[in-house]
C-alpha cells in the first residue's frame, strides 16, 4: 500500500481507533480507581567499619550487606517487630511486605515496606531498623573497637514520609489508551482485509485482475426511478485489454 492509501483508510476509519481508545483508557482508569491503593515507606540504614580507611574491612563489608540483608528478613526478627508495635500480622505476612537492597557501593541498606496503611508501612521500616541497629549495637560491645561495624539511620522515616506505591492511576489510563490505539488499528487492517476483494471503483478492478478500465456505463434510470419509486441500478464497468 502506498502512504495515501493509508490516510484514506484512517480518513474513512479512525474513529474506530478514537472509540477504542478512549474505552481502554476508560477502562483502565477505572479499573485503577478501584483498587486499594498500597502505600510505600522506606529508610537508609549507612553501614560503616571502624577502620573505614582499611581496604580489607571495606571490601569485606561488601558482602557482609548482603548477609545483614539476609538477617533482617527473618521471622526473628519479624517477631520481635510484631511484638514491640502491636501489629495485627503474623511474620510471614510481614516479611511480605518487607523489602531489603543493600548497596555496597554506598555502604547502605535500604528497608522498604509496603502496606495499604501508610502508618503501618512507616512503623514497619521504622522498629525494623530500630532492632537490627540494636542487635548490632550488642555484637559492637564484644568485639576490639577496631572490629566494629557502626550502624546508624541516616534521617528518620516520619520525616521522609510515605509514597503511593500502587495503583498509578495516570500511567495505567496512558497505558490503556496506547493498548487501545493498537487494538483499534489492528481492527481497522482486519476490516481492510476482509474487504479487499470488494469492488467499489475502477481502480479496484484493474488492482484485482490487472486490466485496465476504458470506460463505464451509467446507472440504468428507469421512469419508476426518476419518480423516485426505485432504486438506480448497480454500475457495470467496461473494461479492455491492456
Amino acid at each position: 500500500m502506498e502512504i495515501n492509501e493509508y490516510l484514506t483508510i484512517l480518513r474513512k476509519r479512525g474513529w474506530i481507533i478514537i472509540l477504542v481508545a478512549l474505552i481502554s483508557a476508560g477502562s483502565a482508569y477505572a479499573a485503577s480507581k478501584m483498587q486499594t491503593p498500597i502505600y510505600t515507606a522506606s529508610v537508609k540504614l549507612s553501614v560503616v567499619p571502624a577502620r573505614a580507611t582499611d581496604w580489607g574491612s571495606s571490601n569485606s563489608l561488601k558482602d557482609l550487606l548482603r548477609n545483614y540483608a539476609e538477617n533482617i528478613r527473618t521471622h526473628t526478627m519479624a517477631t520481635e517487630v510484631i511484638d514491640r508495635e502491636q501489629l495485627d500480622m503474623d511474620t510471614g505476612t510481614l516479611l511480605g511486605k518487607l523489602f531489603v537492597n543493600p548497596d555496597s557501593s554506598t555502604f547502605t541498606l535500604q528497608l522498604e515496606a509496603r502496606d495499604r496503611d501508610p502508618k503501618v508501612a512507616m512503623d514497619i521500616v521504622n522498629q525494623m531498623a530500630i532492632v537490627f541497629i540494636e542487635n548490632r549495637d550488642q555484637w559492637n560491645q564484644q568485639q576490639d573497637k577496631r572490629d566494629r561495624i557502626d550502624v546508624r539511620m541516616l534521617d528518620s522515616v516520619y520525616n521522609l514520609g510515605y509514597q503511593r506505591y500502587s495503583p498509578n492511576t495516570s500511567v495505567n489510563t496512558l497505558a490503556g489508551g496506547l493498548f487501545g490505539i493498537l487494538v483499534g488499528g489492528l481492527v481497522i487492517f482486519f476490516l481492510e482485509w476482509l474487504e479487499r476483494d470488494t469492488i467499489r471503483t475502477a481502480e479496484d478492478i484493474e488492482r484485482l485482475i490487472g486490466v485496465n478500465v476504458l470506460g463505464a456505463i451509467p446507472p440504468l434510470v428507469s421512469h419508476a426511478t426518476s419518480a423516485g419509486n426505485e432504486k438506480p441500478r448497480s454500475l457495470v464497468a467496461g473494461l479492455g485489454s491492456q
